[in-house]
């Protein structure tokens, strides 16, 4: 683990070295203020157990990790650091992003319900931000809207915020100021409260994270922010399929997973192998007697979602958002359709000139996801990822939960791919052909509808034609 903890305990005099008093605005006027941590690895960090205060489960952020925080007196103080970050979206492929204390999304921040928080928010963007907290209920001042709320935070400023969090459940943190360059950039953030009380709504396994998506053109690093529904890179935390992290569940575990939508579409995220309850949304948590069944929930922009399930059947189960382009990375927009199309003429006149020319797409395009072409500098292929039976064929908002018996509460290591039960896979049918009955093919009514060869045109003096 990479996150420097050193000062935590205590007042720290490195980060007032570099960020002085005077540059701290607000209520609060400290002359230490609690270090920055950073982290740079792309791989899921461990869950930050509380070791002071009440006790709560806390969560485990795909791809991610959790922000210490350092007691003063009764605050609970936090400290971000706004700044150009370089993120791997996955192996093959790194970005130019904004973010926070080293990676976007920034670090998940945990408390509990009734816990007065004073977050410090330095900026070392090229231009002024804020944050604003999204979904929680505190003093208008406090809200994060540059010019309505508060002055912009100034480059090389450091702000604070000071609140007291007034209700438990899953919220997150984002820009105000430029937001249509910050956010797409990628400066977002998690909010998880926790319940005062440890045993409400209690689970073994807590996920989360964020969706969101990047206009990146092969053999660049930094997405296009004018960029209105056109992206290329749909992501969870800043990563797509292959490089999302896995959810290792224990079988039997009791299992929450909560998400938030900062892309400039709705997802529809579906979980394989099955059903669960919607139990949380932006506005809290939804009452036990009416959560709803669902596989698939929708999450439209700017909210958040929690829903949970008992880890009762084992295996690798797919979960995705279901719009099927968002589970693809690189794609063009402008690439033709040839389904049905037959090429072999035209590979043979182009061999010629370039011997080894391939044409695909004739046939569908699943065989872009099994064939390893070469690829422009810095980009994705469209499908990508292998698993125990060949290429999975998908791409971008695309991971596996893996449920496993036998696992301790604090592991999360990939298992591995599920060893199958004897039986319990498909399997090609290699009998005779004459068991197979041919099915019965009904031929179709005439629809009454005349064929364009049927229809008798007539062009009129005016030159358009009447039938």
């Amino acid at each position: 683990m990479t996150i420097s903890r050193r000062g935590f305990i205590g007042t720290t005099g490195a980060a007032a070295a570099l960020i002085t008093a005077t540059s701290v605005s607000g209520r609060a006027q400290i002359a230490s203020l609690p270090e920055a941590a950073i982290q740079k690895s792309p791989l899921m960090q461990p869950p930050l157990f509380p070791k002071t205060g009440p006790d709560y489960q806390p969560v485990v952020t795909l791809n991610g990790w959790t922000l210490p925080w350092r007691m003063n007196g009764d605050w609970k103080e936090f400290h971000l650091i706004a700044e150009p970050v370089v993120r791997e979206i996955a192996p093959g492929m790194k970005a130019h992003l904004w973010g926070y204390n080293g990676q976007s999304p920034g670090p998940t921040i945990e408390a509990v319900e009734g816990d007065k928080v004073r977050i410090f928010v330095t900026n070392k963007l090229p231009e002024h931000t804020t944050i604003h907290w999204h979904g929680q209920l505190l003093p208008c001042g406090m809200d994060g809207v540059g010019g309505l709320t508060q002055p912009h935070i100034g480059v090389g400023k450091t702000f604070v915020y000071e609140f007291q969090l007034m209700k438990s459940g899953t919220f997150m943190y984002h820009p105000h100021a430029d937001e249509m360059v910050q956010m797409a950039m990628g400066m977002m953030g998690f909010f998880v409260v926790h319940p005062k009380d440890p045993k409400f709504r209690r689970v073994d396994r807590d996920f989360v994270f964020l969706l969101n998506a990047f206009d990146i053109d092969p053999g660049s690093y930094v997405p296009k922010v004018n960029t209105m529904l056109d992206f290329n890179m749909w992501c969870w935390n800043s990563r797509a399929f292959p490089g999302i992290d896995h959810f290792v569940v224990g079988k039997g575990d009791k299992v929450r997973i909560r998400f938030g939508n900062l892309t400039m579409t709705n997802h529809p995220i579906h979980m394989h192998g099955y059903d669960f309850k919607v139990t949380g949304t932006d506005g809290g948590w939804v009452d036990e007697k009416s959560s709803w069944p669902e596989v698939t929930v929708d999450v439209a922009v700017g909210q958040m979602r929690a829903f949970e399930f008992d880890a009762i059947y084992p295996g690798d189960w797919a979960i995705h958002c279901h719009k099927s382009h968002h589970t693809m990375n690189a794609m063009g927009h402008d690439v033709k359709t040839y389904i049905g199309v037959d090429k072999r003429d035209l590979v043979k006149s182009i061999g010629r000139l370039a011997p080894g020319y391939m044409a695909m797409g004739s046939t569908g395009m699943a065989e872009m996801g099994e064939m390893e072409m070469a690829l422009p500098d810095n980009t994705l292929p469209m499908m990508t990822g292998f698993a125990q039976f060949g290429a999975v064929e998908m791409g971008g908002m695309f991971s596996v939960v893996k449920v496993r018996e036998g696992l301790a509460k604090t592991d999360y290591k990939d298992p591995g791919w599920y060893k199958h039960p004897p039986g319990t896979v498909s399997f090609e049918y290699t009998g005779p052909k004459q068991a197979l009955n041919e099915p019965v093919r009904v031929p179709q009514k005439a629809s009454g509808i005349p064929t364009k060869a049927e229809v008798n045109v007539v062009k009129p003096k005016g030159g358009h034609s009447k039938h």
